[in-house]
């Protein structure tokens, strides 16, 4: 009897249309946080009171347990169903979790030191997107959305301020592990993971992909007076995954990120550092010159290493 050669079996991928599948994944977000909302205020107001549920919707750090419930809002609400939502979409809706997720390990790990270096000298190329992002203002007829998206922000650095107010080693590495590292993994499972590789799959253009991305990812956190630094941020994550085929770098970026600035923030509210966390006139012309050129040549390197490039051609 002639035997054939087994054949090896491949998980069922959905034949969905992209456009299809980015309303699924945002009707899905949109619910998700819906009722995780609900839930992350249920537990304050079992575990804290009444009292509490209503400071810290005003803030109000006179009531020693605002900033639990401030943590407990950040982590139910936001975080867990952020992480949940690209998961459970990868597995069940596309049927496609590597594609998607991308969480292999599989790539030089050389590309991790580069990542830190590149987000090490993106600083002052960051401060000056965010100068010019100071300077944006809306055309007069939209004057009060200006108005209502500036007030917006205020109230969101108010409860960052009151969750980043750190009086110990242990509370600050629990910021830099909510902040830093869980936040930078449910947002790149679903930027990086699903929403880019639904607008790959839709443009057939990887850098379209990334650019549309980024630009969904800054408009997601709803700060417009930070919106182009953030954008900047969603490219570079966006070319490290797509580069290295592994949503890691982009994690590892992200906790760079966000994990230096509680650790900054520390620092200085601790007087161990100067350097004020808020200030964006640190770095000089020079200074930005330099970080572009070599931002440049770090993303030129850790591309052909990621794609197995010759370093130059001849």
């Amino acid at each position: 009897m002639i035997q054939e050669p087994i054949k090896e079996l491949t998980p069922r991928q959905t034949q969905t249309h992209p456009s299809v599948q980015l309303i699924i994944l945002i009707a899905g977000t949109i619910l998700s946080l819906i009722v995780f909302g609900a839930l992350a205020f249920g537990i304050i107001w079992v575990t804290y009171g009444s009292k509490t549920l209503t400071d810290v919707g005003s803030f109000n750090l006179s009531n020693k347990n605002t900033i639990n419930g401030l943590w407990i809002l950040q982590i139910v609400s936001t975080t867990i169903p952020l992480f949940v939502v690209p998961v459970l979409f990868a597995k069940f809706i596309v049927n496609d979790t590597s594609n998607y997720l991308k969480p292999t390990f599989k790539f030089p790990s050389i590309l991790l030191l580069l990542v830190f270096s590149i987000m090490l000298f993106s600083s002052p190329f960051m401060e000056v997107l965010v100068n010019l992002n100071q300077k944006l203002t809306l055309p007069a007829p939209l004057k009060a959305v200006e108005d209502i998206m500036r007030a917006m922000e205020q109230q969101a650095q108010k409860a960052t301020d009151a969750m980043l107010t750190m009086n110990s080693v242990g509370s600050m590495l629990f910021a830099v592990f909510v902040v830093g590292l869980l936040t930078a993994l449910a947002e790149e499972f679903l930027f990086r993971g699903c929403v880019q590789t639904i607008f790959v799959k839709w443009t057939k253009n990887t850098h379209a992909a990334i650019w549309i991305t980024a630009i969904l990812f800054s408009a997601f956190h709803m700060e417009f007076f930070t919106f182009l630094p953030r954008v900047a941020l969603g490219v570079f994550f966006g070319y490290f995954v797509a580069w290295s085929g592994s949503i890691w770098t982009g994690v590892w970026a992200h906790f760079l990120n966000n994990g230096s600035a509680v650790v900054i923030t520390y620092l200085y509210q601790h007087k161990i550092i100067n350097l004020n966390p808020e200030d964006q006139h640190v770095f000089n012309y020079s200074s930005y010159a330099f970080s572009l050129i070599i931002i440049l040549i770090l993303l030129y390197i850790y591309r052909n290493i990621a794609l197995k490039r010759p370093m130059f051609d001849y």
